[in-house]
């Protein structure tokens, strides 16, 4: 059997000369997934998938990775990933589910939710740093991914703008911990506010440092969390106004897909 000729793509291509070159071997709905959130330590793993369309409606001026833009560019973007993706799909993972299953384990199932719920199916996924299993679909790991594919780039965007909202919320519930300001990422300031009030439901007991100031640090990491509180929300995802809904955009979620096997550009099977 012949080999399909070796696709090479140049960084100094752009952001879109991954795509380009997918769309071009006959991949035209390519597929990005990224996440916000895995080193904070408290508040809810976000991941978020989205295709752009072909051509120029796809280019989005000033797209990029999102901890590289402004929150004011961040939120620009979005509304313009929003406006012209073919589809999108957020998916909210809450603290008390990181802390029971693991973050990684979390992570990917994230995104491969979100990527089931695309209401375009896409031909090839691009994922952020990690491949993704359970797909039926060709796909591909980048590093640094959200610098490297604008799919991946809007994929973040919506996974950060989605994780912002969402601690400033956090931070009306739960004031005195600076939410809005650090977004659950471990700064000095949020360092002092768990010595001084201890955690809150919405903190990630697994964490080292969330376990050294709620006493329970000697437990190990999935059994930390008291069984007493609230109970968390369930997982949501969200619309483009950022308003709640059962499900991203309306769209019914696939049946989980079987476990698919990674493609590499050239055609062959990892």
């Amino acid at each position: 059997m012949l080999t399909p000729p070796r696709t090479v793509v140049r960084r100094e291509g752009g952001l879109y000369a991954l795509e380009r070159a997918l769309q071009r071997r006959g991949f035209r709905h390519v597929a990005g997934a990224d996440e916000a959130g895995r080193g904070a330590c408290a508040g809810p793993l976000v991941a978020a998938a989205a295709v752009l369309p072909e051509g120029r409606r796809g280019e989005i001026d000033g797209l990029a990775d999102s901890k590289l833009l402004t929150p004011a560019s961040r939120e620009r973007v979005y509304e313009e990933v929003v406006a012209r993706a073919l589809a999108y799909a957020v998916v909210i993972i809450p603290a008390e589910e990181v802390d029971a299953r693991g973050l990684h384990v979390c992570n990917l199932a994230a995104m491969r939710r979100a990527l089931a719920s695309l209401t375009t199916r896409p031909e090839y996924v691009l994922t952020d740093g990690f491949g993704v299993d359970g797909l039926d679909v060709p796909g591909l790991a980048v590093w640094k991914g959200d610098r490297v594919a604008a799919c991946v780039a809007a994929a973040s965007v919506l996974a950060k703008v989605t994780r912002d909202r969402l601690m400033v919320e956090l931070d009306g519930q739960y004031p005195g911990y600076g939410f809005a300001e650090h977004k659950g990422y471990i700064t000095p300031e949020h360092s002092e506010a768990l010595r001084e009030h201890g955690p809150c439901v919405e903190h990630r007991f697994s964490y080292v440092n969330v376990a050294a100031v709620s006493g329970r640090a000697g437990r190990p990491p999935r059994s930390r969390r008291p069984a007493v509180g609230p109970a968390p929300e369930p997982m949501e995802r969200f619309d483009a106004s950022g308003g709640t809904v059962g499900v991203a955009l309306g769209e019914q979620p696939r049946p989980p897909a079987p476990v698919g096997e990674d493609v590499v550009m050239e055609g062959g099977v990892r």
